[in-house]
């Protein structure tokens, strides 16, 4: 069993460390993230664009700063030559030829970004998206603007925008002649995304702004459940496999033990290994025949066989190895199991009451610390390493 327990031992904490790594595995990618600003290695290409009201009559001005896209820093200036004027930086989405693209960035829930401006401000983050059901090919202005507003200042601060409650702006409505009650969209062909001066922005004001750390966050829970799927079949097999490999290893400790409990029966002293010394074979042959009564102690069997207790004891201790006490208790332990395994009709109470002990729960504790499993439990091991015995010619 020692053997098994270490095996076991071996499996659990290979299965922990597995677990382990398959958990920082699935969490990793249960949150995925994309770095827009710098931009990670191999990402959705994209250039910055300056976007103003002048084809609208409007005179604002944008002018782009870096162009090493590190971040997303540029000047404007809005004009109040025109009612609702604008005045924006886009990242514009690149196919790989540089004609304008699409990604899609519906498994993300989240973008955040520091946010510096110069003066303090209220700005505007449009993701610029294209809508199946009103999106017309090559048609601009049928594109779906989704927007929410951020405050910046002189030092920096940073920004967490939740791109599921975005807003469509009341404005899209009355051009596009959609119902205002539609409030849903989809994020999976952005067009670009644009930051720029706001409705409350400052007229006819230098205003400069840098946007850095620019990263979009999502949450992913498919890999969270593929992750409990995966620990729960882990669990299921080590268990199917630790109570069989159990079994097995209990069944050839059981069957190793009542073969060597063998030499232990009395008769098997008083016929195989008959003894000269007729007191010897006189005290075994009465612990032998009375081990059954609940009663027996060392001076009932002195009283019975004529012999004093040491004498007992030194006959036992020289023969077999034990004290009287060790004796009597192995004899009944070994009869208790040769029940069990050939009185398939009798209750561990009979056989308790039958080897001497009137309590079964007693017989329980002993039988457990002797052979490594309960009474009911030997009984089943013992069927089953039978059955394994007759098979085992036919496989061989």
């Amino acid at each position: 069993m020692q053997h098994f327990y270490r095996k076991a031992l071996v499996a659990f904490v290979f299965l922990l460390i597995a677990d382990a790594l398959i958990a920082c595995y699935c969490v990793y990618r249960s949150n995925p993230s994309l770095s827009l600003m710098p931009p990670e290695q191999g990402t959705t290409r994209w250039h910055i664009a300056p976007i103003t009201d002048v084809s609208f009559g409007g005179a604002s001005t944008v002018r782009i700063l870096d162009t090493a896209r590190q971040s997303l820093s540029f000047d404007f200036r809005v004009s109040g030559t025109i009612a609702n004027p604008w005045a924006w930086a886009a990242l514009m989405i690149d196919r790989a030829d540089g004609k304008p693209g699409l990604v899609d960035l519906s498994k993300y829930s989240t973008i955040s970004f520091l946010a510096k401006c110069q003066p303090a401000n209220s700005l505007i983050l449009n993701v610029v998206t294209r809508d199946a059901s009103v999106t017309k090919q090559g048609v601009k202005q049928t594109w779906l603007p989704v927007m929410t507003y951020f405050s910046c200042n002189e030092r920096g601060m940073p920004v967490s925008l939740d791109l599921t409650r975005l807003t469509i702006p009341g404005w899209w409505y009355e051009a596009e002649h959609v119902d205002i009650a539609r409030r849903s969209y989809k994020l999976d062909h952005v067009v670009k995304l644009e930051f720029g001066a706001g409705p409350f922005s400052p007229h006819e004001t230098d205003s400069h702004v840098e946007i850095s750390d620019l990263a979009l966050h999502g949450r992913d829970d498919r890999y969270l459940i593929a992750l409990a799927v995966a620990v729960v079949i882990g669990w299921c097999v080590f268990g199917v496999w630790f109570f069989r490999a159990q079994s097995r290893a209990l069944i050839a400790k059981v069957d190793s033990r009542l073969k060597k409990d063998l030499t232990f029966v009395a008769y098997r002293h008083l016929t195989v290994e008959p003894f000269e010394d007729k007191e010897k074979a006189a005290i075994l042959r009465f612990i032998a025949s009375h081990y059954e009564d609940a009663g027996l102690d060392l001076d009932g069997v002195a009283a019975g066989t004529g012999a004093n207790r040491s004498k007992i004891n030194d006959v036992l201790k020289t023969e077999l190895g034990m004290t009287f006490n060790s004796y009597l208790k192995k004899l009944r332990l070994t009869e208790a199991a040769r029940l069990l395994t050939d009185e398939a009709g009798a209750t561990v109470a009979e056989i308790a009451r039958s080897v001497g002990y009137a309590n079964s729960a007693y017989l329980n504790k002993i039988f457990k610390e002797e052979y490594g499993c309960s009474p009911r439990q030997f009984r089943t091991l013992a069927a089953r390493s039978d059955v394994l015995d007759e098979q085992e010619p036919a496989g061989q």
